[in-house]
């Protein structure tokens, strides 16, 4: 008996060096951001040191996000405990209050592979627009200002139900009109900044071609499109996009900015870009048209 109970205790002490666990942390280096505004997420993981384990790359669907740019840093280990960093700018273009994002990180062992998931980490929509109270603060006064002493109850019920009638009426003829009216405000709003942004990030580029301007202005551009046709233009290659939007003059619009990424060359990209911003427009003015139809009576 006593026999058993040493091996049950040593196999109990042995079971921390077993449980040896993968921590991963990811986090936005800040709490909001603009629409479509560069935001940085860091990735964390903590494992035993001889593990295998890998970061998702930008073949990673990171949707509402659209990834940018990925860093990632060289491990360091510590009493046998190894960690490993990455951050990757992304950016937001969706209209929601707040968006959130976990990541995974991939163990792989001779005969398996597990995923391990940070916590979902939030990101609020900062707004251009002024906050507005919650409460209305007034200015006191202590000027005696006189009241009328009688009030034809019988009139105001009478106004307060007209009215009542009339905004019931209104809304009921105009709802949908009044619905696409906000709907298309939005989209112009996204429209004017991502046209701000892409000539902003498409100057630099043309001055100065880098890897990671150069992805960062595909990235911009795919994401706008997908947001607005809800196709999926970051899983496609430029191949794919030509031959989904029947037009080849796409391909050699991005593939004079892909020369940059993939071969480190040198290329005029005014002309391409110019191109693609067209195509954009494009496809943002098909999007107010099908918002116009929709509040158009049959």
């Amino acid at each position: 008996m006593g026999k058993y109970l040493s091996i049950f205790f040593m196999v109990i002490l042995t079971l921390p060096a077993f449980s040896q666990q993968v921590e991963v942390e990811g986090y936005f280096t800040q709490d909001s951001a603009k629409l479509g505004e560069r935001v940085g997420f860091v990735l964390k993981a903590k494992y035993p040191e001889g593990s295998q384990l890998f970061f998702p790359d930008s073949a990673y669907d990171f949707s509402p996000f659209v990834l940018l740019e990925k860093k990632t840093f060289i491990s360091s280990t510590q009493e046998g405990t190894t960690l490993d960093s990455a951050v990757y700018f992304l950016s937001n273009f969706s209209l929601e209050p707040s968006s959130y994002l976990s990541l995974p990180v991939y163990e792989v062992t001779r005969y398996d592979s597990l995923t391990y998931y940070s916590g979902e980490a939030e990101l609020k929509l900062k707004l251009m627009l002024d906050s507005i109270p919650e409460q209305l603060v007034f200015k006191e006064n202590n000027v005696y200002q006189p009241l009328e002493k009688s009030f034809n109850w019988l009139i105001g019920l009478l106004i307060f139900g007209a009215v009542v009638l009339f905004l019931g009426a209104f809304l009921l003829l105009f709802a949908k009109r009044i619905k696409a009216f906000l709907k298309a405000k939005r989209e112009k709003l996204r429209w004017m900044q991502f046209e701000r942004k892409w000539k902003k990030l498409t100057a630099l580029l043309n001055q100065t071609p880098a890897i990671e301007l150069a992805d960062e202005v595909v990235g911009l551009w795919k994401g706008y499109l997908e947001s607005i046709t809800g196709m999926p233009f970051q899983e496609w290659t430029s191949s794919e996009i030509a031959q989904e939007l029947g037009d080849p003059q796409i391909l050699k619009a991005l593939r004079s900015i892909d020369m940059i990424i993939y071969a480190g060359k040198e290329a005029n990209t005014e002309e391409s870009a110019q191109y693609l911003l067209q195509l954009a427009k494009t496809k943002y003015q098909e999007k107010l048209n099908q918002i116009r139809n929709e509040r158009t009576p049959a």
